[in-house]
């Protein structure tokens, strides 16, 4: 082959080592092939081929950054998981009936109520007075001595040589105590009470105990003493009392209901009605004088439509007086552990059951009608019991007016940029803005929303068309339309980069073709980009609602309150009150969490409430992705 000799490693021989002839002395004339010729290099061994790639770095074969990679998104997913189990288990938990138990103390107490949290803690060691002031301490009680010993004798005792110190509470054993949910707090002051398991005598659970869940001062637990009919004991057996009770008390809350609708309805539209006639003549004064003829004429209108409010009034109070009448025979009569009784009116009972006598199917009824109050009804007691119906309506509300006013305004934006604009130091001061718009917090915009919407826009149209209502301001104050249109801003640049990404997939050959066949730039855009862009604009909607169904802080300031008598959708002409405050669920958390007065007791509403926000976030979202897979499968189409 061109002069050059091919030579191959020789075959090794019987009893030889490799590429080396039996018998052969290293370095001798049997050491390589013969003729002279330079010997051909073996092949290196797998061990040496390992060796070598040990030598290279691991980041070159790419299996550390694999593991890095998946690492992070194993962590990021149990994160998830384990927030979303954690509040799905306590929030399902909430409304499941708890059993009621009587602990005695050694002391000779009672205590009666729901155990509701278990804990364990070191107790801290005794604390040894200055030996001055050793004579003026009263001897200990042997009660107390023997709970002393029993918390911190055995392993963790003090040395004989002296008593415990600071540096050594390490030593103490643990002790475990439980939460007790007492209620009667109009007659304790306290709504609950750790408990010691070594301070406790004797548990056991009462037969009759019963839990009541009232309009006003929260949970009563006690056990059934009598019922009473015009205040007079008509049973004094637990059982019997019992069975009156649950024969009256469906026919008290429908009268109660007949009478809280009588003031909602009936004296709301009374008052509206007054209200309106009262407006008519403010603007007749404004527009043509407090003496002229139309303001005398309005305010004769208004004078009779008050003296028929009036009439009308006096006759509801009489009907409202008689159905309080009616419900105030009757009442429940419940002893708790100090001997007192207490007699519950029926009418300010919303629900009671035996908590120990109760089947597991009754358990489950009574947990579903407090599934059914939760979603259905309105709050009570500071919110920390009820419904959250207005809270969820409204969250809801606010979210559709905040979708349908940041789309349009989103998707407009980025067709200019995408699709009009020249690409200069303008265009790329904008996106720039508009990136950094992205990161500023929530609470600026409340605060933008508040000076801009509230007090100088609001206040405008208030002195334009509602000058009559004047001092009380109609859109210059928080509302639902205020709202909306402050997240609107917070999640327009959301809702810019995703239609512009999706604006920018479309392919170059279908805008060419388009053009081709004579089509104009509106056509093109119309016709052929917007329908194949919509899965992406539906993306951009999808992210910005679920960012603007959570957020708080902005609604605080411009819209969201405590407790909303009215919503802001309803039957009333015009349907729709954009003017509204309203309720919602993040400030609901947020109320129940923080400024409670009975923050034990609304622990539990806060991850109910919590999973029931992810729930609405979660069925908007469902909802919006169904609407994109259509979109996606209808324009759906290929390059060409």
């Amino acid at each position: 082959m061109n002069g050059a000799t091919l030579f191959r490693p020789a075959r090794p021989a019987p009893g030889g080592l490799p590429g080396r002839p039996a018998g052969g002395v290293p370095g001798g004339p049997a050491d390589g092939p013969p003729g002279g010729q330079p010997a051909v290099t073996p092949r290196r061994s797998a061990g040496a081929r390992l060796r070598t790639r040990a030598r290279a770095s691991l980041l070159a074969h790419g299996e550390p950054m694999i593991w890095v990679t998946g690492g992070a998104l194993a962590v990021a997913l149990a994160m998830i998981s384990g927030l979303l189990f954690l509040v799905l288990l306590r929030g399902t938990a909430t409304f499941w009936p708890s059993r009621v138990v009587e602990l005695q103390t050694r002391e000779g107490g009672r205590i009666v109520g729901e155990i509701t949290r278990h804990e364990s803690y070191r107790p801290q060691p005794p604390q040894v007075p200055h030996p001055a002031q050793a004579s003026q301490l009263p001897p200990p009680s042997p009660a107390a001595g023997s709970r002393s010993g029993a918390r911190v004798g055995g392993a963790g005792a003090p040395p004989a040589g002296g008593p415990a110190t600071a540096a050594e509470p390490a030593g103490l054993p643990l002790a475990h105590r439980r939460l007790v949910r007492t209620g009667n707090f109009d007659l304790t002051g306290i709504h609950f009470v750790w408990v010691d398991d070594e301070d406790v005598a004797r548990e056991e659970r009462p037969p009759w105990a019963v839990t009541v869940e009232r309009m006003a001062w929260g949970r009563f637990i006690g056990s059934v003493v009598a019922f009473q009919i015009d205040g007079q004991d008509v049973t004094v057996q637990p059982e019997q009392a019992w069975e009156q009770f649950r024969r009256y008390h469906g026919e008290v809350r429908a009268r109660w209901r007949r009478r809280h609708t009588l003031e909602q309805a009936e004296v709301g539209r009374i008052n509206r009605a007054c209200e309106r006639a009262r407006l008519r003549v403010r603007q007749a004064e404004l527009d043509q004088g407090a003496a002229s003829a139309p303001a005398e004429a309005a305010a004769a209108d208004y004078a009779r439509a008050r003296q028929s409010a009036d009439q009308e009034l006096t006759r509801l109070q009489e009907r409202a007086a008689r159905l309080d009448a009616e419900n105030a025979r009757y009442a429940l009569v419940l002893g708790i552990s100090d001997g007192q009784r207490k007699s519950l009116p029926l009418a300010d009972i919303v629900r009671a059951y035996p908590a120990n006598r109760l089947t597991w199917p009754q358990r489950l009824a009574v947990y579903l009608d407090r599934w059914r109050e939760f979603l259905a009804g309105e709050p009570r007691e500071a919110n920390s019991e009820g419904g959250v119906f207005p809270a969820l309506f409204g969250t809801v509300v606010m979210t559709l007016v905040m979708t349908l006013a940041v789309v349009p305004f989103g998707v407009l934006a980025a067709l200019y940029l995408r699709e009009y604009a020249k690409a200069g130091p303008v265009v790329s001061a904008v996106r720039i803005a508009v990136n950094n718009l992205a990161g500023v917090p929530s609470i600026v915009f409340g605060v933008f929303g508040l000076g801009f919407f509230c007090y100088a826009l609001g206040a405008h149209i208030d002195q334009l068309f509602f000058a009559a209502r004047l001092p009380n301001p109609t859109f210059g104050k928080g509302g639902v339309l205020w709202s909306s249109l402050t997240l609107a801003l917070l999640t327009l640049p959301v809702v810019i980069v995703a239609t512009e990404e999706a604006l920018a997939a479309v392919p170059g050959s279908m805008r060419e073709g388009s053009y081709a066949c004579g089509a104009s730039k509106w056509q093109t855009i119309r016709r052929i980009i917007l329908p194949r862009a919509l899965p992406g604009i539906m993306t951009g909607m999808i992210l910005a609602m679920a960012r603007g169904a959570g957020e708080v802080a902005p609604l605080m300031l411009v819209g969201a309150v405590k407790l909303a008598p009215e919503l802001p959708v309803d039957g009333v002409l015009p349907f729709v009150h954009l003017e509204r405050s309203f309720m919602h669920l993040g400030f609901h958390i947020f109320d129940l969490g923080f400024q409670s007065q009975n923050s034990e007791a609304a622990k539990p509403m806060v991850f109910t409430t919590t999973l029931l926000l992810i729930a609405v976030v979660a069925a908007l979202n469902v909802g919006a992705v169904q609407l994109r897979a259509r979109l996606r499968r209808r324009f759906v189409a290929s390059h060409f």
